[in-house]
């Protein structure tokens, strides 16, 4: 199957996963781990957020409970607080 977006040809794989565009994820504040619903409506599929997920705000809380105390942040660099926010 293939699906167009502005240009961009868009294909399903063969785990029935396809790529939302980049400019169409940061226009509806999607991000990686987002929980997202297929609805078939009239004959058309439709991607919505899922009403029930969990917020990227709160799964970043989560991962970071219990991670450290604020000693250890004092004398951290950016780069490895950043290292640490995305999980690396």
């Amino acid at each position: 199957m293939r699906i167009t977006y502005q240009g961009a040809d868009m294909k399903l794989n063969s785990k029935g996963q396809v790529t939302i565009p980049a400019e169409l994820r940061a226009r509806h504040n999607l991000h990686e781990g987002d929980e997202v619903d297929v609805i078939e409506e009239g004959g058309a599929l439709r991607i919505v957020r899922a009403s029930d997920a969990e917020t990227r705000g709160r799964r970043l809380v989560r991962h970071m409970r219990g991670r450290g105390s604020a000693r250890e942040v004092e004398s951290m660099s950016t780069d490895d607080l950043m290292d640490l926010l995305r999980g690396e």
